[in-house]
């Protein structure tokens, strides 16, 4: 049996946005790929930065046009499979949406780890990559997604090795820099004082709990193309604003941290599949 990927994303761009590299990587080396979405995205902005709160909302057509980026971005990353399982975007914690009984938050997480089980059992990967057990930044469909992998994994005689996406801390130093002269930069633009808030999480790893870092130096063009097709959210983003150029050449390498480690891996890997081949 040959090798496959499979990665359980909760929103059409968050598969860009913390894998893009290592599913075009892997995909280009002719391993399996497969991408799991969980939500629809119905609460991202709309456009024109209509938010979820605005009278002028239209959750559906939010929807549907965030199917079609999620489409061409999957072409993008040459993804082999893709899953959408459909359920309701449960917006940010503690929005009014987290009540809603058809969010992916509020779904029973016995039921959706059953129908993420039979997905795995079909594709029998090898690798699995999802987020942590805060959501990367405590979003409550990538908690959600955190638990139902966990739970469907558990199912398994035989699991496979699972990633958490990661950003280690000296490199957050850095996107933390970029963003405090861009968030100076923008309040200067609008005339107003500057005053920093304080992040609500610390999204950096410890450099030394790391343990797989993946160039996708080759794949960060089409890494970036990935993103930009989801221009309805990412159009202003700094991965967008930074341009094509330089993030192809500064966005060159992925970071994880193994989960589980069936292979009984030591030491930061440089490949996803090391044990595997």
């Amino acid at each position: 049996m040959g090798l496959t990927l499979l990665c359980v994303h909760a929103h059409p761009d968050d598969e860009a946005s913390f894998t893009g590299g290592v599913l075009r990587r892997y995909a280009d080396e002719g391993i399996r790929t497969v991408l799991v979405t969980c939500t629809n995205g119905e609460f991202g902005d709309a456009p024109g930065g209509v938010h979820p709160s605005d009278a002028a909302h239209d959750p559906e057509a939010v929807a549907a046009l965030r199917a079609g980026e999620l489409d061409e971005a999957a072409r993008h990353l040459r993804v082999d499979r893709l899953v959408r399982l459909g359920y309701r975007d449960s917006g940010m914690m503690g929005w009014s949406q987290n009540d809603d009984p058809r969010c992916f938050w509020r779904t029973d997480v016995a039921t959706a780890a059953d129908r993420l089980a039979r997905i795995i059992a079909e594709e029998r990967p090898q690798v699995v990559v999802t987020y942590n057990e805060n959501g990367f930044y405590g979003h409550p469909d990538h908690i959600q997604a955190n638990r139902i992998t966990l739970a469907a994994l558990a199912t398994l005689d035989d699991p496979p090795t699972l990633y958490y996406n990661a950003i280690p801390e000296s490199v957050m130093v850095a996107y933390r820099a970029r963003w405090l002269e861009e968030d100076r930069a923008a309040a200067e633009a609008r005339g107003e004082e500057f005053s920093p808030e304080p992040a609500e999480y610390d999204l950096g790893t410890p450099d030394d709990l790391v343990d797989a870092a993946i160039d996708v130096a080759v794949v960060a063009g089409a890494k970036f193309d990935a993103l930009a097709a989801h221009a309805s959210q990412l159009a202003d983003s700094f991965w967008m604003t930074m341009g094509r150029d330089r993030f192809v050449e500064t966005m060159t390498t992925e970071w994880f941290v193994r989960a589980t480690n069936p292979r009984e891996l030591r030491g930061r890997v440089s490949d996803l599949f090391a044990g595997y081949r």
